[in-house]
């Protein structure tokens, strides 16, 4: 019965390899970001001396938008790969982010709805910049789900503040 039991138990412990692809496709929607923030700078550059300081700032913020989504992806795939498959070995690369291999699953949870309010700020501020191009309707909306993130991610800090006091740390 315990060759069952370990082999069984070794079946499900090597299932986090199936994870593997996802955090790879993850890699490819950066890529895909990469094409898009490219693009939209290409298209920028020869309008800067035609648009009004306004498009400017919602072409620059649109650029924002595209970076904060593929450092929130680059959050992803190293804590994900870290925190389920295995571990990232960079040897003793400079480079290597000094958060890698300390996010634990609830540092992820907060990094990932911050982030979340910093888009939906970032895409209520371009829609204030071009509120002639919005129903006062469509701006309630932006309002009330940009709030709804806010408070989302207020209540994720508080719950992980509890079960922290409780358990004495993550």
């Amino acid at each position: 019965m315990k060759s069952i039991e370990y082999r069984l138990e070794r079946f499900m412990f090597a299932s986090r390899w199936l994870l593997a692809p996802f955090y790879i496709g993850l890699v490819g929607a950066i890529a895909i970001l990469l094409f898009k923030f490219v693009k939209e700078f290409i298209t920028l550059l020869p309008q800067v001396f035609t648009l009004d300081g306004g498009q400017i700032m919602v072409s620059v913020l649109t650029l924002v938008d595209v970076a904060l989504v593929a450092n929130l992806l680059l959050i992803i795939v190293f804590a994900g790969y870290e925190n389920f498959v295995s571990k990232i070995h960079t040897g003793d690369s400079e480079d290597r982010p000094e958060w890698m291999g300390h996010v634990t699953f609830s540092d992820l949870k907060i990094k990932l709805i911050g982030s979340i309010v910093a888009i939906s700020g970032i895409e209520l501020l371009k829609a204030f910049v071009n509120i002639d191009n919005y129903s006062d309707k469509q701006i309630a909306w932006k309002i009330g789900l940009h709030l709804t993130f806010v408070l989302s991610g207020v209540l994720f800090a508080v719950m992980d503040r509890l079960t922290a006091g409780k358990s004495g740390g993550h």
